[in-house]
């Protein structure tokens, strides 16, 4: 077996007449007495200290580390003790994503996971622990559909793990260990009504927003990045080309979501909203770093800006502006005194793309137009998300069969 066990409280010393005698070393007595030592696969010298009377104990150890060895399982005991949160801060800070998304992620594992799991020692995950935990989540009221984010980055720095010889196995991984569950929402599209009076309650800045949110389904960060080079008033097309983000809450140019750029169909009644609001707040120079906060400048006339003329901060606009209308249009309860708004993710800009989505599909639009103009990864994502807003489907379902089996009868 390679390695072996030393006893540190003994040694073998060779008497006089050439016999060997097994004397008390120096350290008789004193701290763990075993020692199982071997060579690691990647050459350097790696031990375990046992106590007295546990010998045994060393030599199965060592046993295992020999077998774990053999079938390419084998962990190294410093990776072990890494903890949870210094392993996934390494891992953050390795990711290639953009910086927005590397900091969404820090910032859900350091809420939400580093509280439970950051000081445990890699090496010690079981499949009991993620149990623990997924519960904790749903004790802690975190929404299930939110709760399955978190869960699944924690995932992908176990697997990481894995990956890097820290862990043999990843807990997740476990039958026995189930995510969170998403809640099964279906996508409500607003009334028009509910449109017009949210647009009514903004102020007069920015109530062409909602035209082009609700007109043309562009994404909130996507509104606040809309330059004049995007507004193709001769050609009946608006180009979306960036969109402006909080990179640790300050504002930065970035393509649009997937770096799709995309065109989209200009309606009339849009593009004439559009030209008021240039003429009563004209388009403003904007610049910005591209992408992270380091990155190279970038200029862009904006239709939109705060009142001092910078960029919109998506979280000012959604609390001093956003939410106070969805107040006065009956959306959401009037904040009391003393404290802010009610929470309101289902009813954030987001909501007008889906107002926008359902106009297109009850039109008629198929799938595929629809993913485009709204700059979804693929039409799959769209019919997932929208399938249920298609309200002709199931009549011409009908009458398709209808037609097969009964074909009108032929002029004799």
């Amino acid at each position: 077996m390679p390695g072996h066990v030393q006893d540190r409280w003994y040694k073998d010393e060779e008497q006089p007449d050439g016999t060997i005698k097994r004397v008390k070393t120096d350290r008789y007595g004193v701290g763990l007495r075993y020692r199982a030592r071997y060579v690691g696969p990647d050459g350097t010298e790696k031990s375990k200290s046992f106590p007295d009377k546990q010998k045994r104990a060393a030599e199965k150890w060592l046993s295992n580390t020999t077998a774990d060895m053999e079938r390419g399982q084998y962990i190294d005991p410093k990776k072990a003790r890494i903890t949870f949160r210094q392993y996934a801060e390494q891992w953050v800070a390795a990711q290639t994503t953009d910086v927005a998304t590397r900091d969404a992620v820090e910032s859900r594992l350091r809420l939400h996971s580093y509280p439970y799991l950051g000081t445990r020692p890699l090496g010690s995950f079981q499949p009991e622990h993620m149990r623990t935990w997924v519960r904790q989540l749903e004790d802690a009221g975190i929404p299930g559909t939110y709760g399955y984010v978190i869960y699944g980055n924690v995932r992908a720095v176990l697997s990481a793990a894995v990956d890097d010889g820290y862990l043999t196995r990843n807990p997740c991984d476990a039958r026995s260990v189930r995510p969170p569950s998403p809640e099964p929402k279906r996508v409500v599209p607003w009334e028009p009504g509910r449109v017009f009076a949210v647009r009514a309650a903004l102020p007069p800045r920015a109530q062409a927003m909602v035209d082009l949110a609700a007109g043309c389904g562009l994404r909130q960060g996507e509104v606040f990045g809309l330059g004049v080079d995007g507004v193709g008033f001769d050609t009946d097309t608006l180009h979306v080309v960036r969109q402006v983000k909080l990179v640790k809450g300050k504002p930065v140019f970035a393509p649009p979501k997937c770096e799709k750029e995309r065109d989209v169909p200009l309606p009339a009644v849009i593009a004439d909203a559009l030209r008021t609001h240039m003429k009563e707040f004209e388009p403003t120079a904007i610049t910005l770093p591209w992408k992270k906060l380091d990155g190279p400048p970038v200029t862009a006339h904006l239709l939109f800006t705060a009142k001092e003329g910078s960029a919109v901060r998506r979280n000012d606009f959604n609390d001093h502006a956003w939410k106070p209308a969805l107040a006065a249009a009956g959306v959401i309860p009037e904040r009391q005194r003393g404290e802010r708004h009610q929470a309101a993710r289902e009813h954030g800009m987001h909501a007008l793309r889906h107002f926008y989505a359902s106009v297109l599909l009850d039109a008629g639009e198929s799938i595929k137009a629809v993913s485009e103009y709204l700059g979804h990864a693929d039409a799959s994502m769209t019919l997932r998300v929208y399938a249920h807003l298609m309200p002709t489907s199931r009549e011409r379902t009908r009458k398709a069969v209808d037609a097969v089996f009964n074909p009108p009868a032929l002029d004799s």
